[in-house]
């Protein structure tokens, strides 16, 4: 019974379908009729023209954006717990071929206005001192909270003020889009995103996020660093074709919805244990040593977040008995 991570999950059916509906003759790389296909459809999606990458990994999107919106030289405001920051071995350093990672505070792994002034207004402007480019923030964040509309409007109204791009980590962005309740649109370029990292491994594709610009200008470049940077597929329409059904009758919002359904189920059990508030499909609980011994004695598997903290994580796919027995077995520690 296995809550280590939603990057175990299964692929979704409809996307083996669709991997399997791609398998014919086309034309390679990016010129097949389902890639040609992405820029309309996420277009519609996020109600307004955008320009579309596919790339097999959440860590290319990341860093693929992040150099289309800071030079070399200048540097990248992130929460001090970012996956950029600790979980990306320095491709963010390496794809921008250099810029400085620049850490902010902020409960939850939330950034905020104040926090990211903080951090920039400490950086006197001359040349020897490395210069901020954008800002990146995560929905939802490394420890499961969701950034609302309002939240991401306030940060990008500073980053419009500052000159700075912004960037939104969305490997779990069907979660936090299905816990805030609001559009895609609204938490993202209505709100002063610049580019979007949208995640679909975690939440039922099987090796393909789409790298999402609404500044469409930024993507002809990104082609190029795509290509240079060894991720421009010969087959990319399987990738392509991946996207395109998790956007069919909403399945990316429908799997986002269940896996955060999963894990209120199990906040409810958890009372006081909770370290965060359960708002997308992350849980990260107090338990001694023996408690987590205990749970895993019973055939459960999750992550040692910290001395006396674990991490759970549900998925689209986890099955409700699993879910009901992890319940029941947290309710009686």
């Amino acid at each position: 019974m296995r809550f280590f991570s939603d990057n175990a999950a299964a692929v979704h059916p409809h996307v083996m379908d669709a991997i399997a509906a791609a398998n014919t003759l086309d034309t390679a790389y990016d010129g097949d009729r389902w890639s040609k296909a992405l820029d309309g459809r996420l277009s519609e999606t996020f109600e307004t023209a955008v320009r579309v990458l596919w790339v097999p990994t959440g860590t290319a999107a990341n860093c693929l954006a992040l150099a289309a919106l800071c030079p070399p030289y200048g540097g990248v405001v992130c929460h001090r717990d970012a996956h950029i920051q600790n979980d990306e071995g320095g491709a963010p350093e390496f794809y921008t071929h250099g810029a400085k990672l620049m850490l902010a505070e902020g409960d939850g792994a939330k950034l905020t206005p104040d926090g990211i002034a903080a951090v920039i207004d400490a950086v006197a402007d001359d040349v020897h001192r490395v210069q901020p480019h954008a800002i990146s923030i995560t929905n939802a964040t490394e420890y499961g909270l969701v950034y609302d509309p309002d939240e991401v409007a306030a940060i990008g109204a500073l980053a419009k003020s500052r000159g700075l791009g912004l960037h939104m980590d969305g490997a779990r962005f069907a979660n936090a889009v299905a816990s805030a309740g609001c559009t895609p649109a609204e938490v993202t370029w209505r709100a002063g995103v610049d580019a979007l990292s949208f995640g679909f491994v975690k939440n039922g594709a099987m090796s393909a996020e789409a790298l999402v610009f609404f500044r469409t200008d930024l993507a002809d470049a990104t082609l190029r660093r795509r290509k240079r940077a060894g991720l421009l597929l010969s087959k990319g329409r399987y990738l392509a074709a991946q996207i395109l059904a998790m956007l069919d009758d909403d399945l990316w919002i429908e799997n986002g919805r269940a896996a955060n359904a999963r894990a209120a189920t199990l906040g409810a059990q958890a009372g006081g244990r909770l370290v965060h508030p359960v708002q997308a499909n992350e849980l990260f609980l107090r338990a001694t040593p023996a408690e987590a011994a205990a749970l895993r004695a019973k055939g459960f598997d999750f992550y040692d977040w910290a001395p006396g903290e674990i991490r759970l994580v549900t998925a689209w796919d986890s099955p409700v008995e699993a879910v009901a027995a992890l319940a029941e077995a947290i309710g009686a520690l």
